[in-house]
């Protein structure tokens, strides 16, 4: 078709006159994307690089901006944003905008209300992580739902796979919804034997054969398992070897998640629900009308949480303006537990006027995370937290993978999101904010232990500064655009 329509231009346009109607047709398509590019209210990193790209080389930044650049899904974010978010049952939150500012905040851009009633236990290693999601797997009564950014084709991988083809032979309603990016190689036939029994497999967003729905860019990195509608796990753990398994593994990387029991739970899964509804065009109706009696939400316990889901789907960005104000509510100390740390501006100088006034701010991450140009590129934004006061931990054992956020003894923050541009700016997140003083100095007290087998950064070698500088400065460049 293409071959006939390019045949057909170049007989009846004279060539001249065909040149200078694609260079008239590229310039004002240029224009319309510099001008959308402007209006998603991205990092300024992020627009610059994405600005210098298509007026400096169009015919690339053009086609890779069409391809990947997109930000937000308006149509999905505003049909969204219409709703107001429920518990099943039909039962509407009040939205406490006399409460926190932090709670304002969130909510004004888009999350949830905190909810009480809940009971939390959190996961701080792979194996306890891998015993909870197994145990709920083999006991769940109704429905089994999973969100997950990369399933593994490893023993891990093979062995979930097979637990919840089994539930699903057993008549309970297992879906299963995959990133078609993260899992790229285990979304097809690695999970037919769930297919078979009579389980549910979802694609997020397949890249080929690309769709108009949205940006191959956008990437679903929430990882959820809700089960019956009211238990839930979620942090940073994927399925694989070296996230999760049932015997200690010694490439196995640190991670944190929790076990959510309650109203929170049933957020989590309406998360879910419209994450599979986008994904399969099922109707989220249909969903809702299987949740049966008995698995109404009720009361676990006395823990307040907040469900803060955020990425093309949300109109604003919570996660991002949540962070942001916990930053500046903070009075005492601030503990940034991550793998990747690459803030825009405004996060970053939050971080080092909170230093230079005398609060402490410590941030832990790995010494070698398992992306070379993510650690270059950290480099200039650890040097100028350390100048304003700041303590820099680095994880040596391992792999850091753990995502958490701890304010004082009154607020902290754990799930998902990684503290950098595309978690912040471009990814599908979930993120848990926690309001309960004791639960928040567990993850203190987690967090603290964790520091106690970091070491600060080592002192650079002058002679390898000004080739160390080149590297550096390439990966900031390319850091807004990963």
């Amino acid at each position: 078709m293409l071959e006939a329509l390019r045949h057909f231009a170049h007989e009846i346009l004279p060539s001249g006159l065909l040149a200078e109607l694609l260079t008239i047709g590229g310039f004002i398509l240029a224009v319309f994307l510099v001008a959308r590019l402007m209006s998603e209210k991205r990092a300024p990193a992020n627009t610059f690089a994405w600005l210098l790209i298509i007026v400096l080389v169009p015919w690339v930044g053009v086609p890779l901006y069409l391809l990947i650049g997109g930000r937000k899904l308006r149509r999905l974010a505003e049909r969204k944003s219409q709703l107001r978010p429920t518990l099943p049952g039909g039962t509407p939150h009040p939205l406490p905008f006399a409460a926190s500012p932090i709670v304002h905040t969130t909510v004004s851009a888009g999350a949830t209300p905190p909810v009480g009633g809940n009971s939390i236990r959190f996961l701080t290693n792979g194996e306890e992580a891998y015993a909870a999601l197994e145990h709920h797997i083999r006991t769940a009564r109704h429905t089994i739902h999973i969100t997950a950014f990369i399933l593994g084709r490893d023993d891990t991988g093979r062995r979930l796979v097979s637990l919840l083809a089994a539930r699903a032979a057993e008549g309970v309603r297992v879906r299963l919804l995959l990133d078609s990016v993260g899992s790229m190689f285990s979304r097809r036939g690695f999970v037919n034997p769930l297919r078979r029994a009579g389980g549910r497999v979802g694609s997020f967003m397949p890249v080929l054969p690309f769709t108009s729905r949205g940006s191959a860019n956008l990437r679903n990195h929430r990882k959820i398992a809700v089960f019956d509608h009211c238990t839930a796990i979620t942090g940073g753990h994927n399925l694989a070897r070296e996230y999760m398994g049932p015997d200690p593994y010694t490439k196995r990387w640190q991670d944190f998640g929790a076990v959510i029991e309650g109203p929170a739970a049933a957020l989590i899964n309406e998360v879910f629900i419209a994450d599979w509804s986008f994904a399969t065009r099922e109707s989220a109706a249909a969903l809702h009308a299987e949740i049966p009696p008995e698995c109404a939400v009720t009361e676990h316990g006395a823990t307040q949480l907040q469900v803060v889901a955020s990425g093309p789907d949300v109109p604003g960005d919570p996660l991002y303006e949540g962070l942001i104000a916990m930053i500046q509510e903070a009075n005492h100390s601030i503990w940034i537990v991550t793998p990747y740390f690459i803030p825009d501006d405004v996060l970053l100088r939050s971080l080092i006027v909170k230093a230079r006034s005398g609060k402490q701010v410590t941030l832990v991450t790995p010494r070698r995370s398992n992306h070379p140009i993510a650690d270059f590129a950290r480099r200039h934004y650890i040097r100028e937290l350390q100048r304003a006061g700041g303590r820099v931990l680095l994880f040596s054992p391992g792999m850091l993978h753990s995502k958490a956020m701890i304010v004082d003894d009154t607020v902290a923050m754990f799930g998902s999101p990684n503290f950098d541009l595309r978690s912040l700016f471009v990814n599908f997140e979930i993120g848990i904010l926690v309001h309960s003083r004791a639960d928040v100095q567990a993850m203190k007290g987690w967090a603290m232990t964790l520091a106690a087998t970091c070491q600060p950064p080592p002192s650079e070698r002058r002679r390898l500064r000004i080739v160390s500088n080149v590297v550096e400065d390439l990966s900031r460049l390319l850091a807004p655009l990963l």
